[in-house]
């Protein structure tokens, strides 16, 4: 895609300011979301498009990488359980090994660890779903002629609406449904400063997920804008000697958001598990 990006800007041609602008539309039209799967000039594929009840439900680019990714995740757990299942140890061997590492990481250090081993087993499931998910579809948007999924805010709104939900749900589920929403006000509380700390509240529920949603949108395409920048500098020049700083920034970069793709599928597993823990333990 990066690739894709910088011949289309090389075509356009010229300098100066209509040539930032056609530099800008290529960045744009590679980190948004379409309905073409390009591969390669004259090589692409229309996906389908089509509305339901005045609804457009077409299928887009990214909607094709979180196929993708969610069947990578059933795929690869399905294949570990029937190994474990049809071994004589129950031990993985293998690439298993670090996926069971990467598995006990998850219901250990986050579910077990923010939630407490009663809500923690019950949410491991869920939190893995998020951590393998969110992770596949960052690695896939650093895929020649792929996309990430997770840099569209449709997609993190989704991902971070989920947890809104489990949230309201686990903590009426452990509290009670008044229990929960008296949580909401810390006891001792002066009583005078009850109508302010009820709204604020409030508030706070939509503030979490909303944060959960912008911050993995803009970490997942805050990286691909910068390797296309630094890329779109040598048509910016007009010049091959800017090319070897271009590629070698781009190239670190590029390392770099390998590392962020695991972070970010990290952090927005931990966020989600700390506030649904905070739901269901408001006393902790």
């Amino acid at each position: 895609m990066l690739a894709e990006g910088a011949a289309k800007a090389a075509e356009q041609g010229g300098h100066g300011g209509g040539h930032e602008e056609s530099a800008g539309e290529v960045i744009i039209h590679h980190i948004t979301d379409s309905n073409v799967w390009q591969f390669f000039k004259d090589i692409q594929i229309h996906l389908p498009e089509f509305s339901l009840f005045g609804i457009d439900v077409s299928i887009s680019l990214h909607v094709v990488m979180m196929w993708i990714s969610a069947a990578l995740v059933f795929l690869l757990f399905t294949r570990m359980a029937k190994a474990i299942h049809k071994g004589d140890s129950l031990v993985p061997t293998g690439s298993f090994a670090l996926l069971e590492m990467m598995v006990l990481f998850v219901r250990d250090e986050i579910a077990y660890a923010t939630m407490g081993e009663k809500v923690g087993r019950r949410m491991t499931p869920l939190l893995l779903t998020f951590f393998f998910f969110i992770l596949f579809c960052n690695l896939l948007g650093l895929i020649p002629f792929m996309s990430t999924a997770t840099g569209n805010i449709n997609v993190t709104a989704a991902l971070a609406f989920i947890t809104f939900l489990v949230i309201q749900f686990q903590g009426m589920r452990e509290n009670g449904v008044v229990g929960y929403w008296k949580s909401l006000v810390p006891s001792g509380v002066p009583i005078f400063l009850v109508p302010i700390m009820v709204p604020v509240e409030i508030l706070g529920l939509f503030t979490k997920p909303f944060a959960l949603c912008m911050r993995l949108f803009a970490n997942m395409i805050a990286g691909h804008v910068v390797i296309l920048s630094l890329i779109m500098l040598i048509f910016t020049f007009g010049t091959i000697f800017i090319a070897p700083v271009s590629i070698g920034f781009a190239i670190f970069i590029y390392l770099l958001e390998i590392l962020v793709a695991f972070i970010q599928a990290y952090i927005f597993t931990m966020l989600s598990a700390l506030f649904i823990g905070m739901a269901a333990h408001p006393e902790h």
